[in-house]
C-alpha cells in the first residue's frame, strides 16, 4: 500500500502546500485513534499517525509543532473505533466546536470491512453522508483546512498476511473484515471475483473523496491515494489482530501523508 516516504516527499507540488495551523482534530475511525498500535484492543491515541504525540508516531500534529510552537497543547482526537461515515457528520460538528484550523479524515474502512459484501455502504449512501460532514465544516471552519485521505487497499492487507497461520486463525475467529478475509486461502473464482469487488467498491469510495474535496474549494486537500497505493509491509500490522497499522503502520502514515511544509 505505500510508496518510499523519499519519493512522496518530492513528488507533493508545492501549490499543495498551506499555511501551518495553531490547533487540529482528527476525524475518523480506529486506524486514527491507533487501534492496537501499542496494546491489546485498546486505543492507542498517543501513536496515533494524525494527533499523536509518542515521538514514535511522527504524526502530523508533532510535526507541525516542530515547525510551528504556537500550535502548543491545541490538538483533540474526535475519532471513533468502530465508526462508519454515517458518523463523519457528528464528529464535524466536534470539529466545529473546537475551532481547530487543520483537521485530517481518514473514514470508510468500516463501510468496506463487513460482515459480508452485501453489507457494504453503497457508493451513493458514502457521499452523502460526507457531503454532510463537508457541508457542516464549511461552514462551522470556513478558514480551516481540511484534509481528505483515501482508504487502504484492504485486498493488498489479504495478499501479505494470507499465507501467515496466525494471521488467518485471528481473521475467522474474530471475523475481522469478513468482506475480504473470508476463505484467505481459496483461489476459487468466486472468492477472487468477491476480494475484486471490494477492491473496486474502496476505488469508488476513493473517487467520491477525490471528487468532494475539489468540491469543496481550495480549503480542501486530497492525499491523491498515497495511502490507497502505498506497499504496506506485512511488518507494519498489529499481531494483535493482523488487520490495524502497528506503531510501525502508524509512523509510516504519517510520514506518507504529511504535506503541510
Amino acid at each position: 500500500m505505500f510508496v518510499a516516504t523519499t519519493l512522496l516527499a518530492t513528488a507533493i507540488p508545492a501549490s499543495a502546500a498551506v499555511a501551518l495551523p495553531n490547533s487540529m482534530t482528527a476525524l475518523g475511525d480506529s486506524v486514527t485513534r491507533g487501534f492496537n498500535a501499542c496494546g491489546w484492543y485498546t486505543d492507542c491515541v498517543a501513536g496515533s499517525w494524525s494527533t499523536g504525540t509518542n515521538p514514535s508516531s511522527h504524526s502530523h500534529y508533532l510535526k507541525i509543532k516542530a515547525a510551528n510552537p504556537a500550535i502548543g497543547n491545541r490538538v483533540f482526537n474526535d475519532a471513533r473505533t468502530g465508526a462508519k461515515m454515517a458518523e463523519l457528520p457528528d464528529q464535524a460538528k466536534a470539529a466545529v466546536s473546537h475551532g481547530v484550523d487543520y483537521l485530517t479524515i481518514l473514514m470508510g474502512a468500516n463501510d468496506i470491512c463487513t460482515q459480508s459484501e452485501a453489507l457494504m455502504t453503497p457508493v451513493a449512501t458514502y457521499r452523502k453522508d460526507l457531503d454532510t460532514a463537508l457541508a457542516t465544516l464549511k461552514s462551522g471552519l470556513p478558514n480551516a483546512t481540511v484534509y481528505l485521505l483515501s482508504l487502504p487497499d484492504v485486498r493488498h492487507l489479504w495478499s501479505i498476511a494470507k499465507d501467515d497461520s496466525s494471521a488467518r486463525s485471528f481473521w475467522s475467529v474474530a471475523k475481522i473484515c469478513q468482506s475480504v478475509l473470508v476463505n484467505p486461502t481459496s483461489t476459487a473464482q468466486a472468492d477472487v471475483d468477491r476480494r475484486d469487488r471490494v477492491r473496486q467498491r474502496t476505488i469508488d469510495y476513493n473517487t467520491q473523496l477525490q471528487q468532494a474535496c475539489q468540491a469543496y474549494g481550495s480549503r480542501c486537500v486530497y492525499d491523491e491515494n498515497r495511502i490507497f497505493n502505498y506497499p504496506f509491509k506485512f511488518e507494519q500490522i498489529s499481531r494483535w489482530d493482523y488487520f490495524h497499522p502497528n506503531a510501525e503502520g502508524q509512523k509510516v502514515l504519517a510520514d506518507i501523508t504529511y504535506r503541510l511544509h
